[in-house]
């Protein structure tokens, strides 16, 4: 394979292999979680809907015929986008990691779960969410295309609607304690929103 062509395949590699460090990660974390204690129902768990068309684009941003759009490469837009990918993943792993046996895959709530205020979750109160955006924002940067940014949209929409559930549940099971919460910590970006 020519050097040129290793190099033009190089930041559409590194993407890659951030999303399936996450999806590894997030398979092999998820043996070890607390049983529910108030599971989401199915109408609630089709907001998930926009966050996996999203995935969709963003995969599609990189497969042919959307990667072979010919342009030139624009190399600074591509590592950039690797550097903003990686550091979502990096910052996904230690949002999971943080939360422990209280993460959950669906919006609900575990049986003894604990309000987490520890870790990434000082900065923001939703850093899992921050971190995919994250990811999305670098995909959609490196691959330079609409359908990229499309899909980080309807990942916005889709962890936004999520994110309102999950802040609904959590006033509900923490009365007093998540209003404070809120109040002392921003939602998805840190001191901003």
């Amino acid at each position: 394979m020519p050097d040129g062509m290793v190099r033009r395949m190089l930041p559409g590699v590194l993407i890659l292999a951030c999303w399936v460090l996450l999806i590894v990660y997030w398979n092999i974390s998820a043996r070890s979680i607390k049983p529910a204690a108030e599971q989401q129902s199915w109408a609630g768990r089709l907001a998930r809907l926009p966050i996996w068309l999203g995935y969709v684009l963003l995969i599609a941003a990189w497969v042919p015929p959307f990667a072979s759009h010919g342009s030139s490469p624009n190399h600074v837009a591509e590592y950039l986008g690797v550097a903003i990918c990686a550091i979502g993943v990096l910052m996904a792993i230690w949002s999971r990691k943080t939360l422990g046996k209280d993460w959950s895959r669906d919006v609900e709530l575990k049986q003894g779960h604990k309000l987490v205020e520890r870790g990434p979750y000082k900065v923001v109160r939703h850093p899992i969410y921050t971190s995919h955006l994250l990811m999305g924002l670098g995909t959609a940067v490196a691959s330079r295309l609409l359908i990229g940014y499309v899909g980080l949209l309807l990942f916005f929409i889709g962890f936004w609607i999520k994110l309102r559930q999950e802040e609904n549940l959590l006033l509900r099971y923490f009365p007093d304690e998540y209003p404070a919460y809120q109040a002392r910590v921003k939602a998805l970006l840190p001191f901003m929103f």
